[in-house]
């Protein structure tokens, strides 16, 4: 029996009402699957019966490398090798769908390394991405409200994100000590047209460095008070870094690559 390594964040998902709710929540017959994480396979079996066109998954831990060899044969095509070395547009010549109940350890780090490589075109379909709750809680949240933040921002860019349910530690083995969350994101047709996602990360990263204090400071700090800039996007300084929306910090991040030329 294969035991979850708490060093790379396992937790084995073997509730069959989720597994069944993950598969049922896009269509995958004929599909390009990609599945991030698959641990034993529980998950994978079941996108199995549901048909794909071609199905590749991502796994880095040896041992369950030799599990999913044995258990699926030449049904999957299995990388080894850390989710944050591949380049995803390489595996498949069409868009895919991912699946990942995602280590909670790097969950941000994986979601933000695709949102921040995302092209114009983008490489996938649809994720369906299981996440610690308190970070799903972070990624869906809006404005004026006390977990919306850099995630928020970064995620709700590019990306429509609906959450599909929350799942209780009981449905996983070993338990974690926290609820989880499933999230179903898809691309938008329209978003903010910003050159380079770097500059929304910093603009994010400084407004957000405190984000109990009013505004006034990071704007100074980036745009050296220039009126013209405030004037143009109507910003209170007196407001703290949850009280500007979306839009607003797109905007910031268009403004200041046009200072930057």
């Amino acid at each position: 029996m294969i035991k979850a390594k708490k060093s790379l964040g396992q937790n084995f998902l073997i509730d069959t009402n989720i597994l069944n709710q993950i598969v049922n929540c896009v269509e995958i017959e004929n599909k390009n699957i990609l599945e991030i994480g698959p641990g034993t396979g529980n998950l994978t079996k079941y996108i199995l019966s549901k048909k794909p066109k071609e199905f590749t998954v991502i796994e880095r831990d040896d041992d369950l490398i030799i599990v999913l060899k044995d258990r699926f044969k030449e049904n999957i095509n299995i990388i080894h090798d850390d989710v944050l070395n591949i380049d995803e547009t390489s595996i498949f010549n069409e868009s895919v769908i991912v699946f990942g109940n995602l280590p909670y350890n790097i969950s941000t780090e994986i979601l933000s390394k695709w949102i921040i490589n995302l092209k114009n075109n983008f490489w996938f379909e649809s994720l369906v991405l299981m996440f610690q709750k308190e970070v799903a809680d972070r990624i869906i949240a809006s404005y004026n409200n006390s977990n919306y933040g850099r995630l928020s921002i970064l995620a709700n860019w590019k990306l429509e994100i609906k959450k599909i349910c929350d799942i209780k530690p009981s449905s996983f083995s070993p338990k974690p000590k926290i609820d989880s969350s499933l999230l179903l994101f898809t691309p938008k047709k329209n978003f903010y047209k910003i050159k380079n996602p770097k500059n929304l990360e910093k603009i994010t990263r400084v407004f957000f460095n405190n984000r109990r204090k009013m505004i006034k400071k990071p704007f100074n700090q980036i745009f050296n008070g220039d009126l013209k800039i405030l004037k143009k996007l109507k910003i209170d300084l007196n407001l703290r870094p949850q009280n500007l929306n979306f839009e607003t910090y797109y905007k910031l991040a268009e403004e200041y690559e046009n200072l930057r030329g």
